[in-house]
């Protein structure tokens, strides 16, 4: 008994020995992995990378940048049903437990014994508060070390954040396969949705992904992607979820992935210079890391609907100008033995110029070709087996001129094996079409604002990312002159005034010899107004009037409507011979279009952060009496607009009134606005030196469009092709699409402004005898001459206008060509410009 007793007794103090070393020695393990923990506080104040989105006017989305595609959504903006379908599939006991699951343990214990030697990866059990350590604060190693740092870190956690915050940095982290980090991101590129729009199938599929998303890829491992989310649907209606019969009902459906809509797809298509513009200046504004992590929320002043428009009508003016110049051949050449499918979709096709195709000539007769269309791929890269075949007729590719000579058999244009692009024509039947080499850009603002409501800079974004519209940097030609005679108008001339459309010889100094401006036509009308001089575009009476008013003055014009920083005081920048681009342009003439105002062009409207604060507005109007919170019988609210005023609004007014007449009777009258259009048109063409640049510039009372034409290395688009002929087309193409819904009016008139009937051609006042009398706009103080002196046919330095006997103004003393101007125009005028016009 004695001996038992002290075994007893032995066994007891052994036990007591082992225990306190236990102990002692898990203490000291506890105490070694928790000196070097990270620092779980910082959980408190996570920000995670989270994509800036751009979207449209109408709200719609354009562009999304990211390097980890998130949208980050707090817990009470989560359904319950996501909540539950990731319980199920994680951690059904989450909310009982304290970070660790002590069965779960127990059962990845056993099933590691069951494995020893096996060469398999140990079978997990970690709770989702262990997945936040892990995700947060640790690596991926599969480490005895960091599985136990990781359940040290997650009891500290849950002693410190809510179950909701835990979730909720879990369900914001959390990769989901396809570039989608969080459940929002996972929710539309998965299924096109907001996540709360989620039905009980989508959200098992999502629950799937967070251990192995690449495992249960919709497209590569379809079947395992369903079998792992039956099984959480099961698991769903075993934690009462979900009813039996719902889960049995979900069962039944597919995956249900979708893509993202396709009128979304064309709009993005349409608008991808448009983002790139907004892109580079939030970069330039906030740098790289806020750009592509800060979660900013950007709504531009982009019109879906209008982009749609301007692009279609600057690739349909671009393609009408290039087949005009015939066909330049095949884009490549393939063999066509064996599955040309396959060598097809190795070529690389254009992805933006839907609905054409990329194909490859099969056979070719006289009156035929049967062409084979690129194969498709699938979500995952794999070229799709299916071989369309259609046929291109005779009709087909007529265009395709050989030695200038429509072809009479398709065997004289395409050979077999030749890589073309194709246009649906009708029912199997193709139109051959190609890539045009001419470029060029359409900008479409809002005058009254400065907001860009469209933009296109080039055919192909695909093809080219270089923006026409807004970096490319080409002579504007004739459409620069109305600043000419807008510093002129405001400075004593009326549009009746009279200058000499002659010929003019300027001697350029320093043995640059004599430079003698010429007219497009090579031809001279004599005293002419200053209203046919723009509505005709005469290149002689322009440098007279420059002459006359100064290049000093006309280059501070410049510079007041942004068109140069420093316009050098040559006269042959007068006729445009400087370099700009088309948004400087077209901004410029929405200052004619408001009033004189000036305007700042912006493509955005609005940036906020991701907290939904807004960091930046473009309207800097002030708003008074805005912040009241109720009416109690104040005034109403007032915008206050205190942008400085560029010109005179009447003399903004004559020139609008006489770039309506280049609608009507002058270089583009021939274009049809009037009757295109079908409302008030006012705008100005503009072609350089050689035919190397095409312009137009239009507007209505409410919208400003700017076309520009042009090869990215310059040269000549062929005589004959002006601004005229290529660009206005494309304005009025796009003013017709864009406008056809919206009213008609008329240029408003400002204050003080007289209309006045003068004689077309003489600009004095109209008698009964007047053959063809127009409505001209005078000052007040000014009314139309009644002497035919001129401008550029006399001496003196005086201005080219003086009080007339009604008090108006009249041109005054007749001047000698080339004489009476300021000494610093008639200085050294550069070469080689006697083209533009």
């Amino acid at each position: 008994m004695k001996f038992l007793l002290r075994f007893l007794g032995f066994l007891f103090a052994a036990g007591t020995i082992l225990f306190v070393v236990g102990v002692a020695g898990v203490s000291g393990l506890l105490w070694h992995f928790s000196k070097d923990l990270p620092d779980y506080s910082q959980l408190q104040d996570y920000e995670p990378p989270v994509m800036t989105r751009v979207h449209a006017g109408d709200g719609s989305l354009v562009a999304e940048y990211a390097r980890e595609r998130r949208l980050y959504v707090p817990i009470q903006a989560v359904p319950k049903l996501v909540i539950n379908a990731y319980l199920a599939a994680e951690d059904k006991n989450f909310y009982e437990h304290g970070g660790l699951d002590f069965m779960g343990i127990a059962r990845a214990g056993v099933n590691l014994v069951q494995n020893l030697g096996s060469g398999r990866r140990p079978q997990g059990a970690s709770t989702i508060t262990q997945q936040v350590a892990k995700n947060f604060l640790l690596t991926n190693e599969v480490s005895y070390t960091r599985k136990i740092k990781e359940a040290l870190l997650s009891l500290k956690i849950e002693r410190t954040y809510s179950k909701d915050k835990i979730l909720e940095l879990y369900l914001n982290e959390i990769y989901l396969g396809l570039g989608a980090y969080g459940i929002a991101a996972a929710s539309l590129v998965y299924f096109d949705k907001a996540v709360n729009e989620l039905t009980i199938p989508e959200v098992a599929y999502l629950a799937t992904l967070p251990k192995a998303p690449n495992n249960y890829h919709p497209y590569r491992y379809r079947e395992r992607a369903l079998e792992r989310r039956n099984w959480v649907l099961d698991r769903m209606a075993e934690s009462g979820f979900i009813k039996p019969a719902e889960a049995d009902a979900a069962k039944r459906t597919g995956l249900g992935i979708v893509q993202r809509a396709q009128q979304q797809q064309q709009h993005t298509a349409a608008s991808e210079y448009f983002a790139e513009e907004v892109r580079r200046e939030l970069y330039e504004r906030y740098g790289e890391k806020k750009l592509y992590e800060g979660g900013l929320s950007v709504r531009t002043t982009l019109d879906p609907k209008m982009q749609v428009m301007a692009r279609k009508a600057l690739t349909d003016g671009l393609i009408k100008y290039d087949e005009a110049h015939g066909w330049r051949g095949a884009t490549s050449k393939i063999d066509v033995s064996g599955d040309w499918g396959v060598k097809l979709a190795e070529v690389k096709a254009l992805s933006d110029v839907a609905p054409w195709r990329l194909s490859v000539v099969l056979e070719v007769s006289d009156q035929s070709a049967r062409v084979g269309l690129q194969p498709g791929r699938d979500p995952t890269g794999y070229i799709g087996k299916d071989r369309d075949i259609g046929i291109l007729p005779l009709d087909g590719v007529k265009w395709a001129r050989v030695s200038g000579k429509a072809p009479t058999k398709v065997s004289q244009v395409l050979n077999p094996g030749d890589v073309i692009y194709v246009e649906p024509a009708a029912a199997g039947q193709f139109r051959l079409r190609q890539v045009p080499e001419v470029s060029g850009g359409l900008v479409a603002q809002d005058p009254w604002t400065g907001r860009v409501l469209a933009m296109v800079g080039g055919f192909s974004y695909d093809q080219s990312q270089f923006n026409r519209a807004t970096q490319a940097l080409r002579q504007p030609g004739s459409s620069f002159k109305p600043i000419v005679y807008a510093a002129a108008l405001d400075n004593g001339y009326t549009p009746s005034s009279l200058v000499l459309d002659a010929p003019i010889e300027l001697d350029q100094g320093a043995g640059q010899g004599v430079w003698k401006p010429e007219n497009y036509e090579h031809s001279f009308y004599g005293p002419s107004t200053l209203r046919f001089g723009i509505e005709h575009s005469r290149n002689v009476m322009t440098v007279r009037l420059a002459q006359d008013v100064g290049m000093p003055l006309i280059a501070e014009y410049s510079k007041r409507f942004g068109v140069y920083d420093s316009l050098p005081p040559y006269l042959s920048f007068s006729l445009g011979a400087g370099e700009t681009s088309l948004l400087r342009m077209v901004t410029a003439y929405a200052m004619f279009d408001n009033g004189g105002r000036r305007v700042k062009p912006t493509l955005i409207d609005r940036i906020q952060d991701r907290y939904g604060h807004t960091v930046y507005r473009h309207d800097e109007r002030e708003c008074i009496g805005c912040s009241g919170k109720k009416w109690e019988n104040q005034p109403e609210p007032s915008l206050i607009d205190r942008r400085e005023q560029v010109i005179d609004p009447m003399t903004a007014y004559q020139i609008t009134s006489i770039m309506e007449g280049v609608t009507i009777r002058g270089t583009a009258g021939g274009t049809g606005f009037q009757r295109e259009v079908g409302k008030p048109v006012a705008g100005k063409t503009g072609t350089t030196n050689d035919y190397k640049d095409a312009w137009f510039i239009g507007f209505t009372t409410d919208m400003v469009v700017g076309v520009y034409f042009g090869f990215d290395k310059p040269r000549s688009l062929g005589r004959g092709e002006t601004g005229g002929k290529l660009a206005a087309p494309v304005v009025r193409d796009f003013m017709k699409a864009a406008l056809a819904d919206k009213p008609g009016a008329p240029f408003r008139v400002p204050p003080g402004i007289k209309l006045i009937r003068v004689d077309a051609k003489t600009g004095v006042r109209a008698g009964p005898e007047t053959s063809k009398a127009i409505l001209e706009a005078f000052k007040p103080g000014t009314a139309p001459p009644d002497n035919y002196s001129v401008v550029g046919y006399g001496g003196g330095n005086a201005p080219a206008a003086g009080v007339d006997s009604e008090g108006g103004f009249a041109p005054s003393q007749p001047r000698a060509w080339g004489q009476g101007v300021s000494p610093e125009s008639g200085r050294a005028v550069r070469s080689g410009t006697g083209g533009l016009y």
